[in-house]
């Protein structure tokens, strides 16, 4: 499996902020339905499930379809098609305030960067069972990168 870059590197973290800092109230959609608000709030899903206990874990039956049919899909190197479909957990709605959901994303990216590639190495994630620090890196990366490709940053 080939590694996206590296969320686990500071440099790839700081490039990352720079485009979340690009995006603003206003910042509207190349497509997809949320707004800014909502989407930087969607983007922070991932790791309120890797750092906060709010969200369910999902039953056995559907943990092993997660596992065998979405996991390849969001470990994997290839990226998101535009206007795909989002797991329920992920749906956002009402309004939020884009500048609190963009220090609160971009906190938890410094968090992991600051935890590094050898936490994350066989961690076991809220949907998909043990991961390698590729998989946690391929995940990560791929959907920040595509939201913010979403909002033309």
């Amino acid at each position: 499996m080939v590694m996206m870059p590296d969320i686990f590197e500071p440099t790839v973290v700081t490039e990352l902020i720079n485009r979340i800092n690009k995006i603003n109230a206003e910042s509207r959609p190349l497509w997809g339905k949320m707004d800014a608000g909502q989407m930087v709030a969607h983007c922070s899903v991932t790791y309120e499930m890797i750092y906060e206990d709010i969200h369910p874990q999902p039953g056995f039956l559907k943990k092993w379809l997660l596992r065998l049919l979405i996991k390849p899909v969001v470990t994997g190197e290839k990226g998101y098609p535009k206007s795909v479909r989002t797991a329920s957990e992920f749906i956002i709605t009402g309004t939020k305030d884009v500048e609190k959901e963009k220090a609160r994303l971009i906190n938890y990216m410094k968090k992991t960067q600051e935890l590094g590639k050898a936490h994350f190495e066989g961690k076991s994630s809220h949907s998909f069972g043990r991961l390698t620090a590729i998989e946690w890196n391929n995940m990560m990366y791929k959907h920040l990168d595509h939201h913010l490709q979403q909002f033309g940053c």
